[in-house]
């Protein structure tokens, strides 16, 4: 299964999973609203029995009224005829007892009220409880669905989340800029063609990426006879990551590393693109994975370069092999590569310069170094990466261009991917360098620097410009 079709999978299960969001939300609406009505009915209910309490001592105040109305009754006809109080005695024991049948009526009318309530609270607990557990049987359904389709189609990393976060304003900005063509167009024409390929170019894809994605859709448009713009949205994004998984035949993207002794990684790039904060990192990175790894501070002509790789060797917990600032860089290789064989390092990495006099001047010098490496470690250096500033854009593929006429250049570091909206910039080092990218910087921390993956990055870029089909 090729990349595309993989994205297209995760794509409809996102559609899906967002769709399974909504059918809760409403459920839960429904649900509140349930509760809300059966709380009204329970008011009701405390109200109607608050009323037959009143009615209850209603009807014991005038109980009690009555029988001192009598009792004073039959203290004034006390000299009265006995045949007479003999007969409002009994008129009072027939008003006692209507009085006693009346209020037992209420008091059973008071507990069949009881009784309902308690019912209707115990259907309540009930619908809770069933909701609850088919809302716990959604979620472990919607789970198991996740997992199988994340299994089969992008497998869930540590770095998702990094990637995700990492190209928001890429995304954001890239897919702005084509839905505002889409909205300005109705119909496929050349008009059409020409706006798409500006905005390509603008994305930072790269002016070769953008003529060769643009003629190929236009020739796939004619040939399928396509007029309306929303028809194209996806075939834009499938262009894109066929001409990107094009390019990654034969590329190695892992870290090439010597399993039987000492690995060299020489860096190389302009001073402010992150070379030194890269080492620092990957430093870090190796140490994690139990490898024992050196620095080599060979940027001797930058300010404070030799102490900034020094705080990263402490922070990653490193040692670093350091000369004088103004010294020979290829001295300062030279005892770096003794001392990581004689004392079995795993990983030397080497910082150099990165601006000097002119090409010529940076050639001779990494050149130098290249020899002093290879006198002790004949097939070193295992990898040269070239560290680049993805904020720069377009001048990042002009950088990669001349370190890469300088020095063979085996693999790219991108830094400060999560700060710019110019991430497609990768899309145009691939095609037109055909330089693999080993790394991208997602973030500031020590653990930021992540290994670049194809996937994680054409899904992280595209997935908010797909159209359901």
């Amino acid at each position: 299964m090729g990349l595309f079709d993989r994205l297209k999978k995760a794509f409809k299960h996102d559609k899906e999973r967002e769709e399974l969001k909504k059918e809760e939300i409403t459920e839960i609406e429904e649900t509140s609203i349930e509760i809300e009505e059966d709380t009204n009915i329970e008011d009701v209910k405390s109200e109607e029995n608050v009323n037959f309490k009143e009615v209850e001592n209603s009807s014991n105040n005038s109980l009690e009224k009555e029988q001192e109305k009598n009792l004073e009754n039959v203290v004034d006809g006390v000299n009265e005829e006995i045949i007479v109080s003999q007969t409002v005695e009994e008129k009072d024991e027939d008003a006692i007892k209507e009085d006693d049948i009346e209020k037992e009526e209420i008091e059973q009318t008071v507990v069949l009220e009881n009784e309902n309530i308690s019912e209707l609270s115990s259907t309540k607990e009930i619908e809770e409880s069933s909701s609850i557990n088919d809302s716990n049987l959604d979620d472990e359904n919607e789970k198991n669905d996740e997992e199988i389709v994340t299994e089969e189609i992008i497998q869930e990393k540590p770095e998702s989340k990094k990637y995700d976060k990492g190209l928001e304003k890429t995304r954001k900005t890239f897919g702005e800029r084509l839905n505002e063509l889409f909205a300005n167009f109705r119909r496929v024409d050349e008009d059409f063609f020409d706006e798409l390929e500006e905005t390509l170019i603008m994305s930072d894809v790269g002016f070769e990426t953008s003529i060769k994605l643009t003629e190929e859709l236009r020739n796939e448009v004619k040939l399928k006879n396509v007029k309306k713009t929303k028809d194209v949205q996806n075939t834009i994004i499938e262009k894109l990551v066929d001409i990107y998984e094009n390019n990654e035949v034969e590329q190695k993207q892992q870290l090439n590393l010597n399993a039987d002794g000492l690995s060299v990684i020489l860096f190389v790039g302009v001073n402010g693109a992150g070379k030194t904060t890269t080492i620092g990192k990957l430093a870090s990175k190796l140490k994690n994975e139990n490898k024992k790894v050196l620095l080599a501070a060979a940027d001797t002509f930058r300010a404070g370069a030799i102490n900034q790789l020094i705080r990263w060797g402490e922070r990653s917990d490193v040692p670093v092999v350091a000369g004088k600032e103004g010294g020979d860089p290829a001295a300062v290789v030279f005892d770096a590569v003794k001392k990581a064989k004689s004392e079995n390092f795993d990983v030397l990495l080497v910082d150099t310069a990165g601006r000097l006099q002119n090409k010529e001047n940076l050639m001779r010098e990494l050149n130098k170094i290249k020899r002093v490496i290879q006198k002790e470690i004949p097939e070193a250096p295992h990898e040269v990466l070239l560290v680049i500033d993805a904020t720069t854009g377009q001048n990042a593929l002009v950088q990669a261009k001349k370190f890469n006429e300088t020095t063979e250049v085996t693999g790219l570091v991108l830094t400060k991917l999560d700060g710019t909206a110019k991430g497609g910039i990768i899309l145009a080092i691939r095609n037109e360098l055909k330089i693999p990218v080993k790394f991208v910087g997602l973030g500031e921390k020590i653990d930021d620097l992540a290994p670049f993956d194809s996937e994680q990055f054409v899904y992280g870029l595209f997935k908010d410009l797909w159209v359901e089909e």
